[in-house]
């Protein structure tokens, strides 16, 4: 498993605090906007399908559409399973992402994805496993492994706001692709969970232009 311990407010203020030790840019930019607020979820299905209706969509229809599914009773892997796609689309998940929820829920209800099993693999492990799953990509794999089974050195490459995070803390020109985003945060390790926590936090501040113009935040 990367890095020791689980991912809680005390090792993420203290992993934050080891790469502020090692990296000037990143301490000045952690001075400026403090520590990212703690976020986590349970592990578990119900976990991994919301994971799945929140890509590529706002938090209020993503929000939307889970208490519609909570309404319906409808949160359990073989209820699921047994829906059809006309079904799953009527609580507002586009057809692709019915399909993607059918897949995990089939893939759990039938035991061919063992979630006990799958979190006693390590990072690499996990990822593999869940992404074997139709609409799991690695970006997915690896919210879940940061938010709900909390593990301390998951760096998601692939995130919009890491990447703009990691443009703006290294001040580049354009924004980096997911492989240069990894190799910049090679010197992070173990602790880039922390660090994405605080990519997340650091992009939000740097939005809010007047707010991030008083900290002295390059918008």
């Amino acid at each position: 498993m990367s890095g020791k311990g689980t991912l809680t407010p005390r090792t993420i203020a203290a992993d934050l605090g080891a790469i502020a030790a090692r990296d000037q840019a990143f301490a000045a930019a952690l001075d400026a906007v403090g520590l990212p607020p703690a976020r986590e979820r349970p592990t578990g299905f119900a976990s991994l399908l919301r994971i799945i209706i929140g890509q590529q969509v706002s938090a209020a229809a993503a929000s939307g559409i889970w208490r519609r599914l909570e309404a319906a009773g409808s949160l359990e892997p073989a209820a699921i399973a047994a829906l059809e796609l006309e079904a799953l689309k009527a609580f507002g998940l586009s057809r692709q992402k019915a399909s993607y929820a059918l897949a995990l829920s089939q893939a759990v209800a039938s035991g061919t994805l063992d979630l006990e099993q799958v979190h006693a693999l390590d990072d690499d492990g996990v990822v593999a496993a869940l992404t074997a799953i139709k609409g799991i990509g690695r970006w997915t794999a690896e919210v879940y492994l940061l938010f709900a089974m909390r593990r301390r050195d998951v760096w998601p490459a692939g995130d919009l706001a890491v990447a703009v995070g990691m443009q703006r803390l290294r001040r580049l020109r354009q924004r980096p692709d997911p492989d240069r985003v990894r190799k910049l945060a090679e010197p992070w390790r173990p602790y880039r969970s922390a660090a994405a926590l605080f990519m997340w936090h650091y992009y939000a501040a740097a939005l809010a232009k007047p707010a991030a113009s008083a900290a002295g935040l390059p918008v």
